[in-house]
């Protein structure tokens, strides 16, 4: 634990970092911290915070520059962020909402992209809500030995097919019986509520019909996952101009694979919509976004009171994480008033 001391120090450190992006002496924070310590305090200090690999020394520079775990302390323990007020925002934020058309949830998705982007000068990333996954019918057709397709009808006429492969032959006579089984006690539910249920009803299951159950269920969570529109993108060109990735073409390279490729940024983003609020992920800590110098701002957004999709900034380490955290919950609770008025 750091004591009021060094924890000041570092919050100054941190703040002044962020804002000069230079790396910070003791002779600032003697100046800055508003504590009355000698330079010489202020060094030991920061050698003790540099051990605790709170903070580093470049070598360019006798000054101290935080960590991903020091920016980890930094945003769990000494920030303060207050949710802006929806009928008090700036003149920006404004305009955008206006632009924001209900009727084209497609276009109000890419344009909280770009909202995100203006806002921070950063990358801006939305995903589509959520197509609801219901079972309306579901039938079993025997193809083969161990193989069965499965047809999931979805209650707006769509229809799904899914070649399972069963650890044991069913006769068709089997199939057709499970067939009316699970459309008597399972259809018109939700796939989660279906997977709910069987944590609670699978002992009392018949061992045929549970394991069609189960199957039917994993090949409509790969229909789900399919029916998710591609993760929108914007402002990937403003990264090329922050000063910490300017000399690490490599790096940037990367980034914009995954940007590129898109699967990776679901799968955060999929992790961010199972939370409450805002998450930031620092310096590679989501392992999705591996990189020492990102961090990532995320939350979710609802339409009619129930989570439907995620949104977030992504940007250097270096930023203040203060205004992203205000940018990324206005723009949510713009988000999702705009798509439950339409």
């Amino acid at each position: 634990m750091l004591d009021d001391r060094a924890r000041t120090l570092l919050k100054t450190l941190v703040e002044r970092y962020i804002a000069d992006g230079t790396p910070v002496g003791s002779r600032t924070l003697s100046r800055t911290s508003g504590l009355d310590l000698s330079p010489a305090t202020i060094r030991n200090v920061m050698a003790d915070l540099e051990d605790l690999g709170l903070i580093a020394s470049p070598h360019t520079s006798s000054g101290r520059v935080p960590t991903a775990r020091g920016y980890r302390l930094f945003v769990d323990t000494m920030l303060t962020s207050r949710p802006l007020d929806l009928e008090h925002v700036s003149p920006e934020v404004a305009a955008a909402r206006e632009q924001l058309h209900p009727d084209q949830p497609q276009r109000v998705i890419a344009q909280a992209a770009s909202l995100l982007s203006s806002l921070s000068s950063f990358v801006g990333v939305v995903t589509a809500p959520r197509k609801a996954s219901v079972f309306h019918h579901i039938e079993f057709l025997r193809l083969g030995e161990r193989r069965v397709l499965v047809i999931l009808v979805a209650p707006d006429g769509d229809v799904q097919n899914r070649v399972i492969f069963t650890a044991r032959d069913y006769q068709q006579a089997e199939l057709a019986e499970a067939t009316t089984f699970l459309n008597a006690h399972y259809a018109g539910l939700s796939i989660e509520d279906v997977r709910e249920r069987l944590k609670h009803e699978i002992d009392a299951l018949r061992v045929e019909i549970a394991a069609l159950m189960q199957a039917a269920v994993q090949a409509g969570t790969e229909v789900l996952a399919e029916s998710i529109d591609a993760v929108v993108v914007s402002g990937e060109r403003n990264l090329l101009a922050v000063q910490d990735f300017g000399h690490d073409m490599t790096g940037l390279r990367r980034l914009f694979d995954v940007f590129e490729r898109k699967t990776e940024l679901m799968r955060l983003l999929d992790v961010s919509s199972r939370a409450e609020g805002v998450r930031i992920y620092i310096g590679g800590e989501s392992r999705v976004v591996p990189f020492e110098e990102l961090s990532v701002v995320t939350a979710p957004y609802e339409v009619g009171g129930r989570i439907v999709g995620t949104l977030g900034v992504i940007g250097p380490t270096r930023m203040a994480y203060e205004r992203m955290i205000q940018i990324v919950d206005i723009t949510a609770r713009l988000l999702g008033n705009a798509l439950s008025a339409k």
